[in-house]
């Protein structure tokens, strides 16, 4: 069972802006917007934006803006369930959240949960909570982010989103922006796979969903891919799937 006391989203506070409190009564997570400084092991460290940082009773809690803002998301709670007092997460210490936007949006959701009295709230504050650690959890393993991390981030939602838009290496890499050579190293590196490679799988996926589920023409599920010719499309439709179009909806 989890009891919450407080839940705020997008709070902004200007500078000087402090908490200090010397002994903790509750579970307090705090993720950051803006740079911020965090007292750990003894001494005041500055932490960038999109900092996570877990406390719990009867730890020291203290931080403060670094900047003319102060800008986080923050709750106070209180805990039994084992995914949230048997996570292995650092205590006290700030860490990179992975995908911040995702985060900020969970916060949101519970902001909105917590002030509404539904039927199912419980429920839904639980599994709010159950992917907002998740999240947390995967940003705490995760090693280094580099300057252009949140930025490549967003270009790859974009381009899932937004598969059938004319996406060349030039264009993405104006997103950053960053030269195209640089882009390529880097993405395939954050992501495990090229950026190119990206944009195919994505097409791919969303003209499955087209043969699947709609009565298009090939020819118009080329276009609606991002593609200017129906041969291109069914070559890299069979490359990746082993079928051409026509036989992989006929197999449906």
């Amino acid at each position: 069972m989890t009891s919450i006391y407080y839940v705020e989203s997008n709070m902004t506070h200007t500078y000087p802006f402090v908490v200090d409190v010397p002994v903790g009564f509750h579970l307090l997570l705090v993720l950051t917007k803006t740079p911020a400084e965090f007292w750990v092991d003894g001494e005041v460290k500055q932490y960038p934006a999109h900092s996570a940082v877990l406390y719990r009773p009867p730890q020291r809690v203290y931080y403060r803006a670094s900047a003319d803002k102060f800008i986080n998301d923050w709750i106070r709670f209180e805990s039994n369930e084992p995914f949230i007092t048997e996570a292995p997460l650092p205590f006290g210490i700030p860490f990179s959240l992975e995908d911040p936007d995702y985060c900020h949006k969970l916060f949101e959701l519970l902001v909105i949960e917590h002030n509404f009295n539904r039927d199912y709230k419980a429920s839904s504050i639980d599994c709010l909570l159950r992917t907002l650690f998740n999240k947390l959890l995967e940003s705490s393993r995760h090693s280094t982010i580099n300057p252009q991390y949140y930025d490549l981030v967003r270009l790859r939602m974009d381009i899932q989103n937004k598969p059938g838009e004319e996406w060349t290496v030039s264009k993405m890499a104006s997103y950053i922006p960053i030269s195209p050579g640089y882009l390529q190293n880097i993405y395939k590196k954050t992501f495990g796979i090229s950026c190119i490679e990206d944009v195919i799988n994505s097409r791919i996926r969303l003209a499955k969903e087209y043969l699947i589920y709609s009565e298009l023409s090939i020819a118009e599920i080329a276009s609606h891919c991002g593609y200017q010719h129906v041969e291109h499309f069914c070559r890299q439709f069979k490359q990746i799937t082993g079928h051409t179009p026509k036989n992989f909806q006929r197999q449906i």
